[in-house]
């Protein structure tokens, strides 16, 4: 019994210093303790060995080896305790981990969150729109005091000739009128509304609403566009019709009576006279005649009737539908203001040279020649240019390619967008011969990275190296926002630009990342967070394979990586795209 009682006390105690942090385990080590502390009788139960002395030696012995027993399950089972604690506290540590890197990933997505609502407040233009609105609430009622001020001088001035007209009759007679007063009277009364139209007033500038943006009115809005064109597409239909000799009969009628009014000098009279009959006929049609003549059959396109109830995918559809009509329309009307734009100001100065020489022979013949033979020569001149020649340069392209002068001026012009595509390939043309100059010294050397060869870490051919502007590459974070575990969000590694690639190899794992030069859809530059290293200045880089755009941040020297990138980019677009039409 004293072996007992020293055996458990220690254990008692020890149990009141064990940390168990779930309500359940708590439960569990206390019924362990109940079951080893009643698994005997208690210390004033036991019957003292002096006094019974009936008792055999045999008896104390197996009490002893019984109660030794339960003292080393005792001691495994407080074992067992704590290993499951340690446990514990290594998963709370794994859990900390685990909630560090969301929260890292909660504070980048935030902070791209910011930068667009951002750049969305800018696009708004909220305080401009507001500055206007007091301005032209101010001005609303300037405008309104002015007419409040007019309104009552005007009621003055009436009630004050009505006062004095009536003193005078009630008080003098009238007086004669003077010839002079009689004639003054009657060039007011007949021309007196004449004279009031030349009094200079002051000039009101009105301010018309904008109509809120609507899908409906946008539809409605283009098809009246192209209704209001169709005139001028049936007119240009049946001029190319006519040039080209679509109806034999109806050319040949048309160059025998244009050739013989040319030459008898009645071209003018000519057009006069079809813009009269135009007009007649287009009378007759108002009053319900059916006459329909066209060179080239019409083609009637059939009419929706509009639909009143459009669920939210079809308003969308119908929105882009018109959006793109838009903007191919504004782009072809683009095109040719541009070119017209660039012929005038010596974009291209072979071809604005052809215009200023046809200009001045233009200038000496119209000083030198007289008028009727101007205009006979050049009627003659376009009868057979509209007639003949562009029927055989439409017959012949590759005559039109070398002799059409007009058609190569045109066709040669180019717009701004073509402009500037050629400064950008001039200028990845010169970064490229320098880093070729640079690959030629280096042409022997053999690239590596930190787990090997270069080819080899990239599974690229052994042709694909660094440029010599990144041969170390630049240290940088990768944060695809594609991911949302904390390994994949963020990854360290460097970046590296060869002459087809974009390789980014991981220092914490073996997924390194390789995109085409040519899948890259947009590249910007980015400002992630200013506390990150390099100011938090990256790379975005777009990829059909990605729906965020992947942010390449923390870089030291983001300005010469995004320059050798960009310009590589140029490059291989370029050549991809003189390649393409080959092929």
């Amino acid at each position: 019994s004293g072996y007992l009682s020293d055996s458990r006390l220690p254990g008692c105690q020890h149990l009141h210093h064990v940390q168990v942090e779930s309500g359940f385990i708590v439960h569990i080590m206390r019924k362990r303790l109940d079951r080893i502390r009643f698994r005997g009788q208690k210390r004033e139960d036991f019957v003292d060995l002096a006094e019974s002395p009936n008792t055999s030696d045999t008896e104390c012995s197996e009490d002893i080896v019984n109660k030794s027993q339960s003292s080393l399950r005792y001691s495994e089972e407080l074992r067992d305790a704590g290993s499951f604690s340690a446990a514990l506290q290594d998963d709370s540590r794994s859990d900390l981990v685990e909630i560090k890197g969301h929260l890292e990933i909660a504070l980048l997505e935030k902070h791209f969150l910011q930068e667009e609502l951002r750049k969305l407040k800018e696009e708004s233009n909220v305080d401009s729109l507001r500055q206007e609105l007091e301005k032209e609430r101010s001005r609303c009622g300037e405008l309104e005091q002015k007419i409040n001020d007019m309104l009552r001088s005007r009621c003055l001035i009436h009630i004050y000739n009505d006062l004095f007209t009536l003193t005078n009759s009630l008080t003098t007679e009238k007086p004669k009128d003077t010839l002079s007063d009689t004639l003054w009277k009657w060039v007011y009364d007949h021309f007196g509304v004449y004279i009031e139209d030349f009094r200079f007033q002051p000039e009101v500038h009105t301010v018309e609403t904008e109509e809120p943006l609507s899908a409906k009115r946008l539809t409605e809005n283009m098809r009246r566009l192209k209704r209001g064109f169709r005139p001028v597409t049936n007119f240009m239909r049946n001029l190319s019709a006519l040039s080209s000799w679509y109806s034999v009969y109806t050319s040949a009628i048309a160059f025998i009576v244009y050739m013989y009014a040319a030459w008898n000098g009645w071209t003018i009279p000519m057009f006069l006279f079809l813009a009269l009959l135009r007009l007649s006929l287009n009378y007759l049609i108002a009053r319900g005649w059916r006459i329909q003549w066209s060179i080239v059959p019409e083609v009637s396109e059939p009419v929706e009737p509009p639909k009143e109830d459009l669920t939210v995918s079809e308003k969308f559809q119908l929105v882009l539908d018109v959006a793109q009509r838009a903007q191919n329309l504004f782009g072809k009307l683009a095109n040719i203001l541009e070119k017209i734009r660039n012929l005038f100001i010596w974009v291209q100065p072979e071809l604005t040279q052809k215009l200023f020489v046809g200009l001045l022979v233009a200038f000496i013949s119209s000083c030198l020649l007289p008028y009727k033979l101007l205009g006979f020569i050049i009627g003659m001149y376009a009868g057979i240019k509209f007639f003949i020649i562009d029927f055989i340069f439409k017959r012949c392209p590759k005559l039109r390619q070398r002799f059409d002068t007009p058609y190569i001026i045109w066709t040669n012009l180019p717009t701004d967008l073509q402009l500037k595509e050629r400064s950008n390939t001039l200028m990845s043309r010169r970064v490229s011969t320098l880093l070729t100059g640079h690959r030629a010294n280096d042409g022997g050397r053999y690239y590596s990275t930190k787990r090997g060869a270069f080819h080899e870490v990239f599974n690229l051919p052994e042709s694909e190296r660094p440029l010599a502007v990144c041969e170390n590459g630049w240290r940088c974070c990768l944060i695809n926002r594609d991911r949302r575990t904390p390994t994949d969000y963020i990854r360290n590694g460097v970046l590296y630009v060869t002459e087809n690639h974009l390789c980014f190899e991981s220092s914490n794992s073996k997924r390194n990342k390789v995109i085409k030069l040519t899948d890259i859809i947009d590249i910007q530059k980015y400002k992630v967070l200013s506390v990150l290293p390099g100011s938090g200045m990256g790379i975005s880089i777009a990829t059909p394979s990605t729906q965020k755009p992947m942010v390449f941040g923390a870089m030291m020297h983001r300005d010469e990586a995004f320059d050798a990138i960009y310009a590589q980019y140029l490059q291989t677009s370029t050549a991809a795209a003189t390649i393409t039409p080959e092929t």
